[in-house]
């Protein structure tokens, strides 16, 4: 038998970097998904494989572990209670590395070192010393600050769990499938216990933007989940450019030293941005007309939250061209996440004419840009079953 989970990436629609600053922030979900299948063989079948396998579908990569090899390293870790998440730590991690280590990574592509590692940590804890063959794939790009590590962890973490005593979900159904509450509360646990292993200290905000879909609002630590009344939708455009998301957080800091009066009233600003931002998400909207305006008062708003963007020093010449080029369209771009390159928001209005977007992705194109629609504030994780139990 097999299960299928998916789970959105995510955008920071208003408050980057002026959330460090205490500064109110708004994300979203977005329905662009990483998939993860987890298939372990049935009992009844003559199936004898005894590895763990995890195939990277889309980087044509395939790593796999006796199982015999992965209990001599993390048996005294293996106490299966996946209803308490566990940190990943000590002698565990120095194990986990020497597992991966084990695969010869390619030097290109050791990045992912540390996602394999989160893979065979959240699969022992929550399976134990089962053979399967997890496949990842996704519709995010990698490092683009789009949530692709958090989703993956929201997504290894709800089909490692959808097979356990821990959730209880109706195999038999077709279609995917909503956690509850409370499965939903452990699963994002389980996640940021991944995205540590990745990152070292996550937020918490990427991985529970995935697990529950919607939008969050946080401001000091603390996530407010809002539900938007809007169907937003938005082109995503990928400058490909890499950034260094730690120096970028330092030079806003390091700016607001020499300017601590003009940086506080950017911050503030910010601020009033982002909570006016979630009142008009949240307002219903009972006709087209309604829609139009909170668009407008969303473009407004996404203009202003730019401009602080470039005042903080965290703009770059690829983000700029995406700001011209789509502004040409009467189009309105806003950065989202570190900045410095990475990814830019352009809103698309409900009434917009297809061929207005016909003709600025070509152009954003044509400047090596990787283009993406999506719409916002979708549904979280959800898995799917198939083949006989």
């Amino acid at each position: 038998m097999e299960v299928t989970a998916r789970a959105p990436g995510k955008i920071i629609l208003s408050g980057e970097h002026a959330v460090v600053h205490g500064s109110v922030a708004v994300a979203a979900s977005i329905n662009l998904y990483t998939y993860v299948t987890l298939r372990v063989p049935s009992p009844s079948s003559s199936e004898t494989s005894d590895t763990l396998t995890l195939h990277l579908k889309d980087m044509g990569l395939e790593f796999s572990w006796p199982i015999g090899r992965i209990k001599e390293a993390l048996s005294e870790s293996n106490d299966l209670d996946c209803s308490s998440p566990k940190t990943c730590s000590g002698k565990f991690a120095e194990s986990i590395s020497a597992l991966v280590e084990e695969q010869n990574i390619p030097e290109e592509k050791i990045a992912l070192a540390s996602g394999v590692s989160a893979f065979l940590w959240l699969y022992t804890c929550i399976q134990g010393f089962k053979p399967a063959t997890v496949t990842v794939t996704s519709e995010l790009p990698l490092g683009s600050g789009l949530g692709s590590s958090a989703a993956i962890c929201v997504a290894l973490s709800a089909a490692f769990l959808a097979f356990s005593k821990s959730v209880s979900l109706d195999k038999g159904h077709k279609g995917w499938l909503d956690f509850g509450d409370n499965e939903l509360e452990l699963l994002n646990k389980w996640a940021f216990e991944g995205e540590k292993i990745i990152h070292g200290k996550p937020s918490g905000i990427d991985n529970t933007v995935s697990t529950y879909g919607n939008m969050i609002k946080f401001k000091s630590g603390s996530l407010t989940r809002i539900k938007s009344a809007v169907p937003l939708r938005m082109l995503i455009t990928n400058t490909k450019v890499g950034r260094n998301t730690k120096a970028l957080v330092a030079g806003v800091s390091e700016r607001t030293l020499r300017h601590p009066d003009a940086m506080t009233s950017v911050f503030n600003a910010v601020d009033s941005i982002s909570k006016e931002l979630s009142t008009i998400i949240q307002a219903p909207a009972p006709d087209d007309i309604s829609v139009t305006e909170k668009e407008e008062k969303i473009r407004e708003l996404m203009e202003m939250n730019q401009g602080l963007l470039q005042c903080m020093g965290v703009s770059h010449a690829s983000i700029e061209t995406v700001l011209r080029t789509t502004l040409k369209f009467k189009l309105t771009s806003k950065l989202t996440g570190a900045g410095g390159g990475g990814c830019v928001l352009t809103l698309l209005p409900t009434l917009l004419s297809g061929t207005v977007v016909d003709k600025v992705i070509p152009e954003l194109e044509t400047c090596g840009f990787q283009c993406l629609i999506a719409g916002i504030g979708g549904k979280g994780v959800q898995v799917s079953f198939s083949g006989s139990s």
